[in-house]
């Protein structure tokens, strides 16, 4: 499912506090190649600087992205700033901190005082001197609502400062949300969510997030973590409605994503050109409720 006039537009679009954006954005993890979880091997370089570049030449206005997202040659922030500095006004890039990697590739969790360090880093790798919005990734020695207040705290303490625009959270609980929303604004929530992958508390938290206004971003919404792109072949509803539409089953995913309500914004990654014109094209799609409901079943994905 594709056309001439495939845009990210076509999925309409949503507000991260005073910056528009388009709902289907892109994610920029898979632009390294393999290396972000297991140091694999880089991705070809012109390739992936010529996605991005189509990405936004196809009305993607919303980037997300780590410094942290970094093969044993490629870095998605460096890869970003080369291919579209000077930057479109209206481009929004969503970065996150708290899980860092030092320069061997070896993860750690930051403290309190290392997110400045995080925050700058990401600053210096995108050449920017403020960044529009910076999401809290929780890690599980983050998750004591003390410690993460701690740590949310300090990045309340940049956006006043000026260093951040916007303050996000992800991987979070419910609870983590209430506690951030009392120390500054929250305006969005990424945490993992799709067909076949919806804990209790995402679904609670789609709801309070709807609510009050917040933009909710599943990741992992078309392949799962650790999983190469694409879906499983043996998800028979997925494939069924994917038939009836001439479409992918990655399609499909996408589209139920963004139908989950008009405040879930999408951020499908790929390396690969065709893939990106596939998942933008599926901001046009739209599922009866019909499909939704056999989507939704169990054992549908």
């Amino acid at each position: 499912m594709t056309s001439a006039a495939t845009t990210a537009a076509n999925a309409g679009t949503w507000r991260l506090g005073d910056l528009t954006i388009n709902r289907i954005g892109f994610g920029a993890m898979r632009l390294t190649g393999s290396g972000v979880f297991d140091h694999g091997a880089p991705s070809d370089r012109d390739r992936s600087i010529g996605v991005l570049r189509r990405a936004v030449e196809l009305g993607v206005n919303h980037i997300d992205t780590a410094s942290f997202y970094f093969s044993s040659l490629r870095s998605a922030n460096e890869l970003i700033n080369s291919a579209l500095a000077p930057y479109p006004q209206d481009l929004v890039i969503v970065t996150k901190v708290g899980p860092g990697r030092d320069p061997s590739g070896e993860w750690y969790t930051a403290r309190p005082e290392q997110l400045r360090g995080q925050v700058e880093e990401n600053l210096r790798q995108l050449g920017r001197d403020h960044l529009d919005v910076v999401n809290l990734r929780l890690l599980p020695s983050m998750r004591e609502l003390q410690l993460f207040a701690d740590h949310f705290g300090v990045l309340a303490e940049l956006r006043a400062a000026g260093l951040i625009r916007h303050l996000g959270l992800s991987a979070i609980g419910p609870e983590h949300l209430a506690e951030a929303q009392a120390i500054a604004p929250v305006v969005c929530v990424q945490n993992r969510y799709s067909i076949d992958a919806r804990p209790a508390d995402a679904e609670e938290l789609l709801r309070v997030c709807g609510e009050q206004g917040i933009a909710f971003v599943p990741f992992f919404a078309i392949a799962g973590e650790g999983r190469e792109e694409g879906v499983r072949e043996d998800d028979e509803q997925v494939l069924a409605v994917a038939r009836a539409h001439d479409a992918t089953p990655a399609q499909v995913r996408l589209a139920w994503t963004l139908q989950r309500g008009p405040h879930v914004l999408a951020i499908p990654g790929t390396g690969n050109p065709d893939h990106l014109v596939e998942n933008l094209a599926a901001g046009a799609l739209r599922l009866s409720a019909e499909e939704l409901r056999r989507l939704d079943s169990p054992g549908s994905a």
